[in-house]
Order: C-alpha cells, then sequence, then structure tokens
C-alpha cells in the first residue's frame, strides 16, 4: 500500500514539475533585453490582458545637454517632453507557438514613427521584426538578453 501511495504522490510531483516548465517556458521573453546597438535595456513584461510590453528601463546615455533624454521625434507634439526612461515602446503582444509572439507594435523614438511586430525568442536571443504593412517588408533586429 505505500508503494502505491509513494507511486501516486511521485507521479504528482513530476506533473506539477512539467506544469512548472510549461509555465516557465510561456513567459521566455519576460526581463530585460539590450537593444540591437546595446544602448538601451528594454523591459519585457506580460500584462494582466496577457499580453506582453515592454519599456525602456535604462539608456546608455540618458542625459542630452545636461537634460534627460526626451522623445523629441514623438508626432504628438504634447509628448514630445515625455521622458525616454520608461517610454512604452512594445504594445500588444501575443504568443504563437512556443517561440513566436505577433500583432504588436514597436515604437522607434529615434523616428517618431510605430511599427507592426512580430518577436521570435531563440534561446538568449530576439529577432524583433518592425515592418509596415507586410511582414517580409520590413527589417528586423537582434536583441540580447540583458540579466
Amino acid at each position: 500500500m505505500y508503494k502505491q501511495v509513494f507511486a501516486r504522490f511521485f507521479i504528482l510531483c513530476i506533473f506539477f514539475l512539467w506544469q512548472q516548465s510549461a509555465f516557465a517556458q510561456s513567459d521566455q521573453i519576460e526581463g530585460l533585453w539590450y537593444n540591437q546597438e546595446k544602448t538601451a535595456k528594454i523591459k519585457i513584461y506580460k500584462a494582466k490582458n496577457d499580453k506582453y510590453y515592454g519599456k525602456i528601463d535604462w539608456l546608455e546615455t540618458p542625459v542630452k545637454d545636461g537634460k534627460a533624454r526626451v522623445d523629441e521625434n514623438n508626432p504628438d507634439k504634447s509628448k514630445r517632453n515625455d521622458p525616454l526612461l520608461g517610454l512604452m515602446v512594445l504594445k500588444g503582444f501575443v504568443q504563437d507557438g512556443d517561440n513566436g509572439y505577433e500583432d504588436g507594435t514597436i515604437y522607434d523614438p529615434k523616428n517618431g514613427k510605430t511599427y507592426s511586430c512580430n518577436i521570435t525568442f531563440k534561446g538568449d536571443k530576439l529577432d524583433v521584426r518592425g515592418y509596415i504593412g507586410f511582414s517580409w517588408i520590413g527589417r528586423t533586429a537582434v536583441w540580447t538578453k540583458a540579466e
């Protein structure tokens, strides 16, 4: 009888460990990532709506002319004095399969433009593809894990 109880307990433990690893994999893009140039770190997180978002968490040069860098190229003039630190640059990604994240947007503060975007997780790297219209008309940047 004790062998049956132990066997059931063992199987139950394995099941819970498997569930935990599956859950951890689903959030694999969460954390800090360097942009391709390594001039910024973006913190990616999963929101309550089960979508992924990313904010600028660190800048190599956070100050320009003695002041905090701001979103000076934003097409909305009322946002041009918003600081770059904390700026939301990734919005609304949903997981698609094991390694894909799609239906999101990426904002480029260098030119003030927002692009459709897909992200592919590849271990310690992310392929971040911004595009207009069709994904095959775009540019891919490789981000690396910062943690």
